[in-house]
């Protein structure tokens, strides 16, 4: 019982499946603060239930159904239920969506997601097997799961984005103003210096940058920093150093902010880059350990006697289909 109240995540990539991370956790009292991704979205919820901000309300992803968000979309998550939840997400990039889309769909110009939650335990199950394929090294299996998932994705639930421009004289400031945070990271202005700069005032700044982005610029300028700091430690950069070059006080900042959006510690998050990075140079992957939460954990996320009832054997899957359609289909 003591096992099951754990909190644990590995956030990772597959050498295989080029711009498309994963995740495997399993939360209870996390809490996502506010924040964006620059891919896809994917979360396949197995257990529990997950509720996220997302378009101006709260939405519920229970068991059995995915938690779907388009790139640069603002959005949080916490635990639905007491119990927290558990899922594995993958994130392929806008590239290898749209490279998917144009193959398997008559979707044109950028496609994405049209409603943020979609009941379908059939691509849950597909979703948590491209993590386990990925987990075997079974190349051929991941790409191939990926691939019907995304389809079946954009089949049930997809559309065409719209295009973003900038029409308004406020969205017009709210670019320049984020144009002047990414250029002064580390070192940015106040709010009433960056209006000033800019020839509005504070409350029209915030009011124009929230309209636009979703979020005020302070809350904005922290998603940022991390996503610059994951490309650091996707470099080699140490989080140390990673934290002050974004503009965190020391690395406990980091941390802080890191865990509360990308859902691990950023020195666990590096140390997958790195297996990745000596897996391709053929180094021998070690299989250590990362603390979260004051508990230990390995760093490779063991699949257990629950988890492989959720997630069968590989099949040949239908996409269009459910389970029983198809002799090769994933089961329940």
């Amino acid at each position: 019982m003591a096992e099951s109240r754990k909190e644990r995540a590995r956030h990772w990539q597959y050498d295989e499946l080029p711009g498309v991370d994963l995740l495997r956790a399993r939360y209870i009292r996390k809490t996502f603060v506010r924040h964006t991704h620059e891919n896809f979205v994917i979360a396949a919820i197995a257990d529990g239930a997950e509720v996220f901000h997302h378009g101006g309300g709260d939405v519920y992803a229970g068991a059995g159904s995915l938690a779907l968000v388009n790139p640069d979309t603002p959005h949080t998550g916490r635990a639905g239920v007491p119990e927290g939840w558990r899922y594995g997400a993958v994130y392929p990039s806008p590239e290898v969506v749209a490279a998917i889309a144009a193959e398997t769909t008559t979707l044109r110009g950028t496609p994405g997601f049209v409603t943020p939650v979609l009941d379908d335990p059939y691509t849950v199950r597909l979703v948590h097997q491209v993590l386990r394929a990925t987990d075997e090294g079974n190349a051929l299996a991941a790409d191939t799961l990926l691939r019907v998932a995304v389809t079946r994705l954009l089949r049930l639930n997809g559309g065409t984005l719209p295009r973003r421009e900038v029409r308004t004289a406020g969205a017009g400031i709210a670019a320049r103003a984020r144009a002047v945070l990414e250029e002064r990271m580390a070192d940015p202005p106040t709010l009433e210096r960056l209006a000033a700069e800019l020839g509005t005032g504070p409350f029209a700044l915030l009011r124009a940058f929230r309209d636009t982005y979703g979020m005020p610029p302070h809350t904005w300028l922290t998603d940022a920093r991390v996503r610059r700091a994951r490309r650091l430690l996707d470099a080699g950069t140490a989080p140390s150093e990673a934290a002050v070059a974004v503009g965190f006080t020391d690395q406990p900042h980091l941390n802080r902010h890191f865990g509360r959006i990308v859902g691990v510690p950023p020195g666990a998050y590096q140390r997958e880059r790195k297996n990745v990075q000596d897996a391709r140079g053929g180094t021998p992957v070690p299989s250590g350990a990362w603390q979260w939460n004051g508990q230990k954990h390995s760093q490779t996320y063991g699949t257990t006697e629950e988890e492989s009832r959720t997630v069968p054997s590989y099949g040949t899957p239908s996409v269009s289909g459910s389970p029983s359609d198809s002799p090769g289909s994933p089961s329940a």
